[in-house]
């Protein structure tokens, strides 16, 4: 029996971002009809009153908190108060007006930045607050765990239906394509068709090139997201626990495959039809040496991805000249 049903009023909160926008067609397809997807105009999300005078005009039953800022180690290392201080105050605005308001089912979005820079590999749950955090985005980390935990005590003390999901690195449509604040695939995406269409003899990428990541395709989340609604349930018997036998409230999502950031470089390049050299900066920082998430959990729930990585780097690609009305010479 689903958690959710077809007639529940869904708030789908960032529904204009990359994830937001995979999980609101993820909801479309699988039927649902009743979605809340108001924009920044629409409902300041830093304002605790507004948010409070929405939940009670629109009385939403399941609440997704999508809605986060983001962005790669540049924006993370020059905006260190803006990732806590706004994460922070977006997340626990959502949860705690959704307990307050009896909602009765919300997921939050996380993140695979939470884990430790030398977690063991892959990745599993248990390995939260295991070491010290990646120094380049340890803002960020810190406020969804944050998220993570304050979801964990109202569950704990009012029995509040709250769960959370750790994607690991999400691209897709409707990335962030900034020339210093995007993430790593939109980053070499955009450098890429740039000198492909500026016939430039190279492109230079940060660090060594060494680092191994793990990618998840957004539509893939946004499969997940519902997947986890409807059929997720800490409480059940069959449900998945950590290694001392207690109930996971929070499950990792991934691919299980990882690629060297230089070989992701070469093969978008590849992609793209771009010929020339590819230099690396290693004065510029690689970030964590290796993160690829253990998702057996999810998996053993029923839930796979389905987009493999080349698949979903042509489609970012198509996605990116769609975005931006561009066309490859």
């Amino acid at each position: 029996m689903n958690k959710i049903s077809l007639e529940d009023k869904i708030f789908i909160a960032g529904a204009n971002g990359m994830a937001g926008q995979a999980i609101k067609r993820n909801f479309i397809k699988n039927g649902y009809k009743f979605l809340f997807t108001p924009n920044r105009s629409e409902l300041d999300l830093f304002d605790i009153q507004a948010v409070k005078e929405w939940f009670n005009k629109n009385k939403p039953t399941v609440v997704v908190v999508a809605a986060a800022k983001v962005g790669g180690i540049v924006a993370n290392s020059t905006e260190p108060t803006e990732f806590l201080l706004e994460n922070l105050k977006i997340q626990n605005n959502l949860i705690e007006t959704s307990w307050r308001s009896g909602v009765k089912r919300l997921l939050f979005l996380g993140s695979s930045c939470i884990y430790p820079k030398f977690a063991s590999q892959p990745i599993k749950e248990e390995e939260l607050l295991a070491g010290k955090l990646e120094k380049t985005n340890q803002w960020y980390a810190i406020a969804k765990i944050a998220g993570i935990k304050l979801c964990d005590a109202l569950r704990e003390q009012y029995d509040f239906d709250a769960i959370s999901l750790m994607p690991t690195n999400l691209y897709g449509p409707g990335d962030n394509y900034h020339a210093e604040k995007s993430h790593v695939m939109a980053s070499l995406i955009r450098k890429f068709y740039k000198a492909k269409n500026e016939s430039l003899p190279s492109v230079t990428c940060w660090g060594s090139g060494a680092p191994l990541r793990e990618f998840l395709y957004s539509d893939d989340l946004g499969s997940a997201t519902i997947f986890a609604l409807e059929n997720w349930d800490p409480k059940a018997t069959n449900a998945p626990k950590d290694d001392n036998g207690s109930p996971l409230t929070f499950l990792n999502v991934g691919t299980g495959y990882e690629i060297k950031i230089k070989d992701l470089a070469y093969k978008i390049a590849n992609l793209i039809k771009y010929n020339g050299d590819i230099l690396w900066d290693s004065n510029k920082p690689d970030g964590t040496p290796r993160k690829i998430l253990n998702c057996k959990k999810l998996k053993q729930l029923g839930w796979e991805p389905k987009t493999t990585l080349e698949e979903g780097i042509i489609n970012s690609i198509k996605n990116y000249q769609k975005q931006f009305n561009l066309k490859i010479n």
